[in-house]
């Protein structure tokens, strides 16, 4: 029992590989891939934050002056519970609350049927004039 393979003959040539050899080429790519995971620096996780230091003082222990301005239903500023009569007042108030050191909070408590026009002016009113600490207030808390 013989077996034969390819052109058996003693004239025959032996015929060229016609496949590419890829034993070599699959190292050099391991190779490749083992150096790019050692060459990749470590993943950093950590965030740095410049933190705030903190304040060791204690609060102030006076209670802030509050002035309250209630913008009415039909566009009446109240100061206070006092009614303002025209908006130079209004704006001789204000200026007086600006000119101050250690300025009082406003809250303005506009109604929820007043129009916008009206509160804006009065916002509009004390930003001109300089006053830093205002804010809305909602009257649900206050009734």
């Amino acid at each position: 029992m013989s077996m034969s393979v390819g052109n058996a003959g003693p004239s025959a040539e032996p015929e060229p590989m016609m496949e590419m050899n890829m034993t070599p080429m699959i190292d050099v790519l391991l190779v490749l891939i083992i150096l790019l995971i050692i060459t990749i620096p470590k993943a950093n996780h950590a965030v740095n934050l410049n933190m705030p230091t903190p304040n060791n003082a204690p609060p102030p222990d006076k209670e802030p002056v509050v002035v309250t301005v209630d913008v009415d239903f039909d566009g009446t500023i109240l100061w206070d519970n006092q009614v303002i009569n025209n908006r130079q007042e209004l704006e001789a108030k204000l200026a007086n609350v600006a000119a101050q050191a250690d300025q009082p909070e406003v809250h303005l408590r506009p109604n929820k049927l007043v129009p916008y026009k009206v509160v804006a002016g009065v916002m509009a009113s004390a930003q001109r004039l300089g006053v830093t600490k205002i804010g809305m207030v909602g009257q649900e808390q206050f009734q």
